[in-house]
């Protein structure tokens, strides 16, 4: 069990007793990670959970602490890290983690990773020489 899942399991049973609510949340999730790559709306996420996208968005964040957009981004943004450490290339990473834009890829990247992602890269390079 992940620390997330212990978190969730906590709030929902403290907070949160609906148990139809937690199991859609949770699988809106599982589909978050599982398709982290495609281009994901809060439409097709909130119709996995059988949710409005009004509700679901509410209820992720309260279980997560974070919006599903916010979740979406912090999976591709470690995925990232991941290929670039890999080898891969920063226009072959965007492109592969569902990005539609380079440079919309690299500032986020750069604001939630601490540097760009071609600095990141080189030096992971150098700590694995």
């Amino acid at each position: 069990m992940t620390y997330y899942h212990q978190q969730v399991q906590f709030l929902h049973k403290n907070l949160y007793p609906k148990e139809h609510l937690l199991t859609q949340v949770i699988r809106s999730k599982k589909f978050i990670d599982d398709n982290f790559e495609k281009n994901l709306s809060i439409d097709d996420l909130a119709g996995e959970a059988f949710l409005s996208k009004f509700h679901f968005t509410r209820l992720f964040k309260q279980y997560y602490g974070k919006t599903p957009y916010q979740y979406l981004t912090e999976v591709r943004i470690i995925k990232a890290k991941e290929l670039l450490a890999a080898g891969h290339t920063v226009t072959e990473t965007c492109y592969m983690l569902g990005f539609n834009s380079l440079s919309s890829f690299s500032a986020l990247f750069k604001k939630l990773g601490g540097s760009p992602p071609n600095e990141y890269q080189r030096k992971k390079a150098r700590l694995n020489k």
